[in-house]
């Protein structure tokens, strides 16, 4: 009887152990500064301009990566723009944001009505 509960148990041990030695998923999008640039943003800790310039340079590095910037990205960098007066660039990021998730469509739609097309 001791074999039969213990059997089952060390092939189960082997393998979860297996399991472990796989190499990890690489994350689906990369967040290189975003998080820093949103909380900054909330904080009001640097200036608008400041915080395009950053979110510019991360989405460059971002993309020299082969990697794809998180949610939201786009329309944080379109609200920074609008917030000091390039509506053009705004449309711009809140249309890349509505193209690579378009879940966000809807919330996209209403802020390019309310962004001046400058």
């Amino acid at each position: 009887m001791t074999n039969v509960v213990w059997l089952p148990l060390a092939a189960a041990a082997v393998m979860l152990a297996g399991c472990t030695a796989t190499t990890p998923t690489p994350p689906l999008y990369q967040w290189d500064g975003y998080q820093r640039q949103v909380y900054e943003y909330f904080k009001a800790q640097t200036s608008p301009q400041q915080q395009i310039d950053a979110l510019e340079k991360a989405l460059q590095e971002i993309r020299a990566k082969g990697n794809k910037p998180p949610p939201g990205f786009h329309a944080q960098l379109g609200m920074l723009h609008a917030s000091v007066g390039n509506g053009g660039r705004a449309q711009e990021e809140f249309q890349s944001e509505k193209q690579a998730f378009p879940e966000s469509s809807t919330y996209m739609d209403f802020l390019l009505k309310k962004s001046p097309q400058k």
